[in-house]
């Protein structure tokens, strides 16, 4: 199955404003994880951050939650995916819910639906893991197979559920997650080279030794491994954090960013080729990629000792100074070598670039640019990827982001 190719909205305008004095603070509000000593914060006040927070957790429960696909259901609307619905835009619903839960009274219902929605759309090719693609219709299309962004996020959302309300209730969130994590690994980890596939079907062809460095989440595995006790996901996670390196050092030592997608899992990870399964810039740091100082930079600001921390504070060095330090200029997409790929601003890059910076105690005057310039963001909708990537970075940035 190819994956949806994004048809995303360019960015709207963006204002640089003032903010207040610099902190570092790393205490976390009531839910929320502390971050290890030395992780920057905006230096705009709490109630600021919780503001910009809540705002745009508004417009995307508004614009891109529906109740559609049935009785008791809530699921995350894609319009500007190849259709309506799609796995990453659950499991990120899953997340975004569950870290509101001190801020939402529906936070709960909504997890719920969500779930719901899952479970009823089920892969062909296990049960356990959730079909990629739904359409208008809440149909499953496109092959009904799995992505395993989708399900990587799905069931993390399920353990932060769990850690917010515990499983004593109606829905028991950890048996849910537990279950969902023992299928990933059945289905969508290589046994043999312990890299994450693409899905539950890339397993023969020029597929089988390939993997999407967006889903090579740290902080995730790590959960896995505490809520399974199975060991191997420590493994799992080495095998993905030795690979970043890999790549660093050989295809991109000025820069930092990893591409889209990776071949060669069985041998020495590598960028892969031009459409290899999205478009020409599968090998580049494109709309796949622009999620990793993300998705890095949770479990370098969270995990003590985390080999992502170094990894990041390459990313950001190139940036910041790329951009000269100002965030207008950070574009959509560049080659490894760090020339642009594309023109015009995303917030999956910017917003992405800021949970980079916060690893680094050198930038706290670069992370208030990039908060003041994200949360001046109009958001649009029509970018779910773009509202929900926000939404995510700013429970980050506000500390109100919960590792499971």
């Amino acid at each position: 199955m190819k994956r949806p190719v994004r048809a995303l909205a360019a960015v709207a305008a963006f204002a640089v404003g003032l903010l207040g004095m610099p902190s570092q603070a790393v205490a976390a509000p009531a839910g929320g994880t502390p971050y290890v000593p030395g992780t920057l914060r905006p230096s705009a006040s709490q109630a600021a951050q919780d503001q910009a927070l809540e705002k745009y957790y508004s417009f995307w429960k508004q614009h891109f939650l529906t109740t559609k696909c049935g009785s008791g259901t809530y699921a995350v609307l894609a319009p500007d995916a190849d259709h309506a619905f799609v796995a990453e835009g659950q499991g990120y619903g899953l997340s975004i819910a569950a870290m509101m839960a001190e801020k939402d009274p529906q936070a709960r219902s909504i997890v719920d639906g969500i779930l719901k929605f899952v479970k009823a759309h089920p892969s062909v090719n296990n049960k356990d893991l959730h079909a990629a693609e739904q359409d208008a219709n809440c149909k499953s299309v496109n092959g009904s197979d799995s992505a395993t962004d989708g399900d990587l996020e799905i069931a993390y959302g399920l353990l932060v559920a769990d850690k917010k309300w515990g499983s004593g209730g109606s829905v028991n969130y950890k048996a849910e997650a537990v279950r969902i994590i023992n299928a990933i690994k059945k289905s969508e980890v290589n046994p043999n080279t312990k890299y994450m596939r693409l899905g539950d079907w890339a397993t023969d062809g020029k597929y089988i030794n390939s993997s999407r460095s967006s889903d090579w989440m740290p902080g995730h595995f790590r959960a896995f491994a505490k809520a399974t006790g199975d060991s191997e996901w420590n493994t799992i996670r080495a095998k993905h954090e030795s690979a970043v390196s890999t790549l660093q050092q050989n295809n991109a030592p000025n820069t930092g960013l990893l591409p889209d997608f990776v071949v060669g899992t069985n041998s020495t990870p590598k960028p892969a080729g031009a459409n290899f399964l999205e478009g020409p810039n599968d090998g580049k740091y494109s709309w796949n990629a622009c999620r990793d100082p993300w998705r890095l930079g949770a479990d370098a600001i969270t995990a003590p000792g985390s080999a992502a921390a170094g990894q990041v504070r390459k990313m950001n060095a190139w940036i910041k100074q790329a951009t000269g330090g100002d965030p207008a200029k950070i574009t959509t997409g560049y080659s490894l070598s760090g020339s642009k790929t594309e023109s015009g601003q995303h917030p999956c890059f910017t917003a992405s670039f800021a949970v980079a910076a916060m690893a680094d105690p050198g930038s706290q005057a670069w992370l208030d640019k990039l908060f003041t310039q994200l949360t001046s963001f109009a958001p649009d909708n029509k970018d779910y990827y773009g509202t929900g990537i926000t939404v995510q970075v700013l429970l980050i940035l506000s500390g109100n982001y919960v590792a499971a």
